[in-house]
């Protein structure tokens, strides 16, 4: 698994999207299959404008055929069907420190091959 910061440096959307896309690119290149994308909560802890929007661009990358799965960080768990799927299909991230721990400001994506 790899992992892109997008909150760090605090970027506009519009810039948060690109740089999600370039590492989208750079990881099925590098013929990764799963990608942390740590897009933060927000601030005020009520969720800010960034995780909404690339979950939605992640959303869209699964419709393109760049993407197979998009599992939100409070799902990414044992305790959800899409947690546990994604943990079959990749069992090293079982030990992800994110496993579990219903972070929101993480999304997990699966990328196609």
């Amino acid at each position: 698994m790899r992992s892109v910061n997008l909150e760090a440096g605090r970027p506009r959307v519009d810039d948060a999207r690109r740089l999600l896309l370039a590492a989208i690119d750079a990881a099925r290149k590098s013929r990764v299959r799963v990608l942390k994308v740590i897009h933060g909560w927000g601030s005020s802890g009520e969720g800010g404008a960034l995780g909404p929007a690339i979950r939605r661009s992640l959303r869209l990358r699964v419709k393109e055929g760049r993407a197979v799965a998009v599992v939100p960080g409070e799902r990414f768990s044992s305790d959800t069907a899409e947690g546990r799927e994604l943990v079959r299909r990749h069992p090293a991230l079982h030990s992800d420190r994110d496993f579990n721990r219903a972070n929101p400001g993480i999304t997990i994506v699966e990328l196609a091959p």
